[in-house]
């Protein structure tokens, strides 16, 4: 009876040395998957370094991706206005405003009308005296598009580098969209919900393109320079171009459109 007592105590106090011990374990396992202060404070921190070293990356990313977003709605304009002239054997324009030039606002209007009664409505002459509103003879093609952090401005002149950017053919300033200065608006102007557009590019019934109107007729190119603006500053540089900047280019006797990225 003693050998068997003495047995039952043995166990006893062999099952007690076993969870005393499984207690210590799993206390040392929940300190072990624990992180402390430190190693938070160090993990954040990591995190934040990534943060400042990626986001530049990151709005480079998405001012490349408005560029050609914004290149590609022009274009679009652009090519409605010229199929819509040839279609309907009558005269279009596409108008500019907003951040045009030298008044840089990063808002950009654009805004397609067609002639009323079939004539460029007298904007192939030069005129003296007051600027001419043409509103009463177009009618709207579509609703005004508005293009956020953007620019219409001049790219820089080609410098032929051999990339497709730089090997665009140039255009002379009066013929650019985006030139700097009052005396390239046309001497007509046209006005969509509450917006005056001052330049525009013209098709004709055979989908020519002319740009201002008056003395400056077809031309072998038309451009329309695409700049990325943070607010009301300019996210590029221009001569020589560099960052996300786009390049549109109308033939004047064609009125094809094509898109030149750098």
């Amino acid at each position: 009876m003693a050998t068997v007592r003495s047995l039952d105590s043995q166990r006893r106090t062999r099952d007690s040395q076993h969870c005393f011990a499984g207690f210590i374990l799993e206390k040392q396992r929940e300190r072990a998957s624990a992180f402390t202060l430190l190693e938070l404070v160090i993990v954040v921190g990591i995190i934040a370094l990534l943060l400042v070293l990626i986001a530049p990356a990151f709005t480079t990313i998405k001012s490349g991706t408005d560029v050609t977003n914004t290149a590609y709605t022009i274009k679009g304009a652009l090519d409605t206005a010229r199929t819509y002239a040839k279609a309907n054997n009558t005269y279009a324009w596409v108008g500019f405003a907003g951040s045009i030039g030298s008044n840089i606002t990063g808002n950009v209007a654009i805004s397609v009308v067609a002639s009323k009664d079939g004539t460029d409505l007298g904007t192939s002459k030069n005129i003296t005296g007051p600027r001419v509103d043409i509103t009463s003879g177009v009618t709207p093609i579509g609703k005004v598009i508005r293009l956020d952090n953007t620019h219409i401005g001049d790219t820089g002149t080609p410098t032929n580098s051999g990339t497709d950017f730089e090997s665009r053919p140039p255009v002379n300033p009066n013929y650019r969209i985006g030139v700097q200065g009052s005396p390239y608006d046309s001497d007509y102007y046209f006005i969509e919900q509450g917006t005056q557009f001052d330049r525009w590019i013209r098709f004709s019934p055979r989908g020519e393109a002319v740009v201002k109107g008056g003395a400056t007729q077809v031309t072998p190119y038309a451009e329309v320079g695409i700049l990325p603006t943070h607010g009301t500053a300019l996210a590029v540089a221009i001569d020589p171009a560099t960052g996300n900047v786009a390049a549109i280019h109308v033939s004047g006797f064609g009125g094809a459109v094509r898109i030149y990225r750098r």
